[in-house]
């Protein structure tokens, strides 16, 4: 641990604002000396206590409740003190304040320099100390934030089975596994004479096997939990006019866009949060795609195109509108050839520009006005299409199941434990560990030194999952982004 890991902390625990009760944590050992000056009484553990907060001259800052969680029973496995009061932000500095004069106060009349040292709390210290005390692991740890930053309730559920330790356990029997097996090829490496047979008696390949069919159902969780916390960012691209506003409106359930006739009317990118079966989506609009140097696009318009690229390569999943209302028109052949030509533009410029990974879906709009059918030379044949109208709502739901189809969404949200993008990445770099040690194993006279080392390294990184292994930055960089009282 580092110095400041032994410092008591306090901060105020609720939200910024206005509200009907607020409350104040610190978090520290020894805390006895602070309780009886703070409360002017000895606090039972574990009960709630309520009586008058006061000042430094006696007079009453705010009545409300005590509550003493003694070390080792508490979220930070130290003693642990909150305060509840009014949730007035004067109130809460004013009481944040006394704590603070208080424990100074404590150093110059007794000398208990320790209590001296109460400081402010910084961003999610206090998590960081339940795990650092062993209450928690980083997984845990991870999804107390996960939890209060969930947008949909499938979010907030799958957050809550991580916090209660679900995806933990699974992590943790992997780990077991794959413990039990490098014992066996370390033990054949102390052992040289016992050679390779030995490992055949005890069946490692077997045991290698079932450890890695494990693996792929808990990458495949938390794959799907990985997506539900970050959610999905999903850009609607196409030329002006081609139904993109419409289209967000409509996904939306408001009018978020403005929709006109009037090619260029949206200038800049519109988002917008939904939901699809409790998975968030980032929905975002973008200016109508068309070749700036043509006359009647102006600055501002040209700013908005290059502004709408940068969300079209950044996108998990792209939704390329084609207008059906001008994919054929009798009267004006030409306008319409020039349509085509410029949706064959555009298709070049997104597979020149976009990720091979990244999903692109032909949406064909305005099917309610449309004079003929989806062109057959037109689109992608390797992708998926849909058509639809958003001023009647056809085809908005196949839209949406197809939407979750292409971004890897396969689970049931009971089955579903919150995970994050590092999760994901140690899990990937264990299966590719455990992919060589197969090898090895499988090889006609096997390096048992190579293979022992592949199964180290598997471990290695299983291990960043929870936090056995974790390095002193990484938790740094985790514990920075939760709010102050967490």
């Amino acid at each position: 641990m580092l110095a400041r890991h032994f410092d008591p902390i306090v901060a105020i625990a609720t939200a910024p604002g206005r509200g009907a009760v607020g409350i104040i944590r610190i978090s520290g050992k020894g805390l006895s000396p602070i309780i009886q000056t703070l409360c002017r009484r000895n606090l039972l553990p574990r009960q709630a206590t309520y009586l008058p907060f006061r000042d430094e001259r006696g007079h009453v800052i705010d009545q409300g409740l005590a509550l003493y969680f003694p070390t080792p029973h508490s979220f930070t496995g130290e003693d642990v003190l909150e305060i509840q009061a009014h949730g007035g932000p004067v109130v809460l500095q004013l009481l944040l304040a006394r704590c603070l004069q208080v424990a100074a106060d404590i150093d110059d009349v007794t000398g208990f320099q320790r209590l001296a040292g109460l400081r402010m709390a910084q961003p999610g210290e206090f998590s960081e100390r339940a795990f650092l005390n062993d209450k928690i692991d980083l997984a845990q740890a991870e999804a107390i934030a996960d939890l209060i930053d969930a947008s949909t309730e499938t979010a907030a559920r799958s957050a809550a089975r991580s916090l209660s330790g679900e995806f933990s356990t699974e992590v943790q029997a992997l780990l077991n596994k794959l413990v039990h097996l490098r014992m066996l090829v370390e033990a054949t490496l102390d052992f040289p004479e016992e050679d390779i047979d030995f490992l055949k008696q005890a069946d490692a390949n077997g045991q290698l096997q079932r450890l890695q069919s494990t693996l792929a159902n808990v990458m495949q969780r938390a794959t799907q939990g990985a997506i539900l916390r970050e959610g999905i960012k999903v850009v609607i691209a196409g030329q002006p006019n081609a139904g993109k506003s419409s289209l967000l409106n409509a996904l939306a359930g408001a009018e978020l866009a403005i929709v006109t006739p009037i090619a260029g009317t949206t200038r800049d990118k519109v988002s917008q949060l939904i939901q699809i079966d409790g998975v968030p989506l980032h929905v975002v609009d973008t200016a109508g795609l068309r070749d700036s140097h043509l006359s009647g696009v102006d600055e501002v318009e040209k700013i908005g195109i290059a502004r709408a690229w940068e969300e079209i390569v950044s996108a998990d999943a792209v939704l390329f509108l084609h207008d059906l209302t001008r994919q054929s028109t009798p009267s004006e052949p030409e306008v319409a050839a020039a349509y085509r030509s410029g949706d064959a533009l555009i298709q070049q410029a997104l597979t020149d520009k976009l990720p091979v990974a990244t999903p692109v879906i032909d949406v064909w709009s305005k099917s309610d006005s449309a004079f003929a059918d989806v062109p057959a030379e037109t689109g992608a044949r390797d992708r998926a299409a849909v058509v639809i109208s958003a001023k009647t709502g056809a085809g908005l739901q196949a839209l949406r199941q197809q939407l979750l189809k292409v971004v890897g969404w396969q689970s049931a949200p009971e089955g579903v434990f919150m995970a994050r993008e590092r999760h994901v990445q140690a899990l990937h770099e264990v299966d590719t560990q455990l992919t060589h040690a197969s090898e090895q194993l499988s090889a006609m006279q096997p390096a048992l030194d190579l293979l022992a080392e592949d199964l180290r390294q598997a471990q290695r990184a299983l291990s960043q999952v929870t936090g056995e292994f974790t390095p002193d930055d990484l938790l740094g960089e985790i514990f920075s982004k939760f709010c102050i009282g967490k």
